[in-house]
């Protein structure tokens, strides 16, 4: 299970390019809140970190950064509108536009370093892709196009046309990256070449992200079927649906999380659920206080935070749900947590970014 790079970074969406939703990062024992930082401005991303400054983009395009004091650090205009989450890599934030547009920015030089543009909106994370030592950033569009571009001077490396716009992050499994589209095929894609290796047709369309653990990938189409496959050399060796959806699920748009034993997703717009991944049964489901919305559970070792879309951010113990601590943020939250050591950090659909850690 992948542990991350440093307990003072969460450098993209679901904190590892794999997009397990896992952290071996301990959650505070008594959890309150720090600190706000009202940047006045609406945005749906996600927080991220680098050396414990919180990064992220507002809907006009103005990027921001925070230090862990709550004191902004960083301020720098795109002039473009944004809706993706960032992402982080040597100190560039990488970030896709409405206008189509991939922007790399130095944040040290606080500076645009190169601009790639596509024919679609940019509306996903991008991620992270090593090509025996070449660098390359990996995002889809609204063009249909699936994108791998060099990190370093945003020249194309490959390109794959899908069936229909992309509009969740890419996963990285081995070499290639694993995604889904609103044509409802999940595809295996070899970055480097633009080849796809393999695919699989699933009920509905998939407006989220999988995640993976090792060989076994996990992803819930928009009616509320949850999918395991497992994974060969380069495609898809089987594949089973884990957990069924019935007439209360439906509207899945959020990311499963992943430990070694359980899988934790949203279901029926208001529950926490928590899957045995061997046998596939509910091991336990708590129901939330509000619609879950587009955010997505994180797991951090023994413990499982949550956000819906109402403002209500609740941590439940992973081996039975009993719910440990919650509070209300009193806005709405899309985005999903950031977890760093000693702290954690939610960002607010008004632009509020929560601070969380035990209080010395």
């Amino acid at each position: 299970m992948f542990n991350g790079k440093s307990s003072r970074d969460w450098e993209l969406f679901r904190g590892n390019e794999q997009l397990s939703g896992y952290t071996s990062t301990l959650l505070p024992e008594k959890p309150e809140l720090l600190w706000s930082y009202k940047a006045q401005s609406r945005t749906v991303s996600s927080p991220v970190v680098l050396d414990g400054v919180t990064y992220w983009s507002d809907r006009r395009g103005k990027v921001l950064g925070v230090d862990l004091s709550g004191e902004q650090v960083f301020n720098y205009n795109l002039n473009m509108l944004v809706e993706a989450t960032p992402m982080i890599r040597d100190s560039v934030l990488y970030v896709g536009t409405i206008e189509g547009r991939m922007v790399a920015l130095s944040l040290t030089k606080c500076d645009t370093l190169w601009t790639f543009e596509t024919w679609g909106q940019i509306s996903a994370s991008p991620n992270h892709v090593d090509f025996e030592g070449r660098d390359a950033i990996v995002f889809g569009s609204y063009d249909n196009y699936l994108y791998s571009i060099d990190q370093h001077d945003g020249k194309p490396i490959s390109q794959f046309e899908s069936g229909y716009y992309l509009n969740g992050a890419v996963a990285l499994w081995d070499k290639y990256v694993i995604f889904g589209g609103c044509d409802q095929w999940i595809r295996v894609i070899n970055c480097e070449t633009g080849i796809q290796t393999d695919s699989l047709l699933l009920d509905a369309y998939i407006p989220c992200s999988p995640a993976i653990d090792g060989n076994h990938v996990y992803v819930g189409d928009y009616s509320g079927n949850i999918y395991e496959l497992q994974m060969r050399k380069d495609g898809i060796a089987k594949s089973q649906k884990l957990l069924e959806a019935t007439d209360d699920d439906g509207d899945n748009v959020s990311v499963p999380a992943i430990d070694d034993n359980q899988l934790y997703v949203f279901t029926g717009s208001r529950y926490l659920t928590a899957v045995d991944r061997n046998s596939g049964n509910v091991k336990w489901r708590q129901m939330l206080k509000g619609n879950v919305g587009e955010s997505s559970p994180v797991v951090c070792r023994d413990k499982v935070i949550a956000c819906t879309k109402t403002g209500i951010i609740s941590i439940f113990r992973a081996k039975d749900g009993e719910l440990l601590w919650e509070y209300d943020a009193g806005e709405d939250i899309v985005g999903s947590p950031a977890i760093i050591k000693d702290h954690f950090l939610i960002l607010t659909v008004r632009g509020t970014l929560l601070c969380f850690g035990n209080k010395r």
